[in-house]
């Protein structure tokens, strides 16, 4: 405990992009969370789904610090490629986890895949692993946040991270559309998959 009703928690990432995004979303809804930073080891994520990453990311955070752990797995999802990059979406280019050249590849290789054909989704699983009585990881829980779209024909936006540059979000009107990595913080902390997968996770907060 940090004061009166504050909780600490910590992120199980060492992306400072992912750190910031994360905490604009629970400053918004959760502000009695105290989201600590993590420097302990970086784990081995050997899952096949995105929950299984997340779940490998917040158990180690959490034997390690001893408090409740936070961990996201997310990636991009394009239908004409059979759901890839997926949980490959960081390594997409190489083990080198460059996001120009990931985003470069998957634009090449669909370069010839007309736009109605160029559906896609970000998909975010967060895992939340609380300590238990014998000092090793308790409880776990998972929740999933999809946000639909489609993939643009060149990037277009300097915010954001990652595939943002690229994704359309479904709902824009058409004559207005924007890719991700070109709205404001406050507008993806608001509307992206991570925002939707925490509002997911809210009613179990509220029982712990």
């Amino acid at each position: 405990m940090n004061g009166a009703g504050v909780r600490q928690a910590v992120l199980a990432t060492h992306n400072p992009h992912k750190v910031i995004e994360f905490e604009q979303i629970i400053r918004a809804t959760r502000p009695d969370f105290e989201l600590l930073g993590y420097d302990g080891p970086e784990p081995v994520e050997d899952g096949v789904t995105f929950t299984q990453n997340a779940l490998i990311k917040a158990r180690a955070a959490c034997a390690h610090t001893g408090l409740p752990a936070f961990a996201d797995d997310s990636g991009v999802s394009v239908d004409v490629l059979g759901g890839s990059p997926g949980i490959f979406s960081a390594y997409w280019a190489g083990h080198k986890k460059d996001p120009v050249a990931n985003l470069h590849l998957l634009l090449d290789q669909i370069s010839d895949i007309a736009d109605p054909h160029r559906t896609a989704r970000f998909v975010s699983v967060i895992a939340l692993v609380l300590p238990g009585e014998d000092g090793r990881p308790g409880q776990e829980h998972t929740v999933e946040g999809v946000w639909n779209g489609r993939i643009a024909d060149a990037p277009r936006g300097d915010g954001g991270f990652g595939y943002d540059p690229i994704f359309v979000p479904d709902g824009q009107v058409p004559w207005a559309e924007r890719t991700v990595g070109e709205w404001t913080d406050a507008e993806k902390a608001e509307a992206s998959h991570r925002a939707r997968a925490f509002r997911a996770l809210e009613p179990l907060l509220e029982r712990l």
